[in-house]
């Protein structure tokens, strides 16, 4: 079995065509058809169903499609790691984050990074905590930004705790207050149209949990928008919606309502990576940064709470 071939099947599993996946990895057609018919010789089975033109996996070719795409993975880190140049001066850094994270925590950590490897590539991919791990999983991310517990645990990723961040109800400016005008518990949301996140947000599974532990259904005004979305949506009020104090903090045109002590809602965000893989130099570094990072923020936190 050869990685060229690992490869060609993954481009015809992904793509369910295989001139689209010769195109993809720059062979012609027949070339990729006999490798994949001697990668099917040697596994002994079809990987492919291919009757009146359609192309789908075959049972063999299912269990297969992770195993391939996590060893091209690991094999694409590895290669990677070898050539990176003295000093970070080259590499990059696949990071997966929750969209609030990419809207609240990210943006200042990515910039202290970019300003002391500039030559360090950033890819980032926004997704739910679900389909983060799934993506670190099968080797296509090299760290991740997740929100716990984690929706399916997984025994091949390791997480660290970074922080608990209290969530927040924003609202518009010009329309009344939710709660008593100070605080809001979540009760208090029996009453107000919310404005919720798609199907797939951690944000959007934490606020219905919530409200079904106090005994009701949430009544949704819109739903199945993104964070900018969410956010414009309430500033048009068309209701109000429960999100992070690090995204409610640069929303300066919302008014911020934070939730009583008896109705205190927080999420944990954790940076997750691969076990049995080791990250990458630079996603190492990366990894280092966010850390120093977030220990400032607990030392500036400390000493607030000590001068008030």
């Amino acid at each position: 079995m050869q990685f060229q071939q690992l490869a060609y099947f993954v481009a015809v599993a992904e793509t369910r065509h295989f001139t689209r996946a010769a195109e993809r990895v720059h062979v012609s057609q027949p070339s990729l058809s006999q490798q994949i018919r001697a990668l099917e010789t040697e596994l002994g089975t079809e990987l492919f169903s291919r009757a009146r033109g359609n192309i789908a996996l075959t049972e063999a070719g299912e269990a297969l499609l992770p195993l391939a795409q996590r060893i091209l993975a690991d094999a694409d880190t590895a290669r990677l790691e070898v050539q990176e140049l003295a000093q970070l001066r080259r590499g990059r850094v696949r990071l997966g984050a929750t969209p609030s994270l990419c809207t609240g925590l990210l943006p200042d950590i990515l910039r202290t990074f970019h300003d002391m490897h500039p030559g360090i590539r950033l890819l980032i991919e926004e997704s739910g905590s679900h389909g983060l791990v799934r993506e670190l999983a099968r080797g296509a991310l090299d760290l991740a930004l997740v929100v716990l517990p984690l929706p399916r645990p997984s025994p091949v990723l390791t997480t660290v705790e970074l922080l608990r961040e209290d969530l927040v109800v924003v609202s518009s400016a010009a329309g009344p207050a939710p709660g008593d005008g100070r605080t809001v518990a979540v009760a208090d949301l029996r009453d107000e149209p919310l404005v919720m996140f798609r199907h797939g947000y951690d944000l959007r599974e934490l606020t219905v949990a919530a409200c079904r532990a106090d005994g009701f259904e949430p009544s949704f005004a819109v739903e199945g928008g993104e964070m900018d979305a969410v956010l414009g949506f309430v500033r048009a009020g068309l209701g109000v919606a429960v999100v992070p104090s690090m995204v409610a903090s640069r929303a300066r045109d919302l008014r911020v309502t934070p939730f009583a002590p008896q109705s205190r809602l927080q999420r944990t965000i954790a940076l997750a990576h691969r076990a049995d893989v080791a990250p990458s130099r630079a996603a190492r570094e990366f990894q280092k940064v966010l850390l120093a990072s977030h220990q400032r923020g607990l030392a500036a936190a400390g000493t607030e709470d000590t001068a008030g």
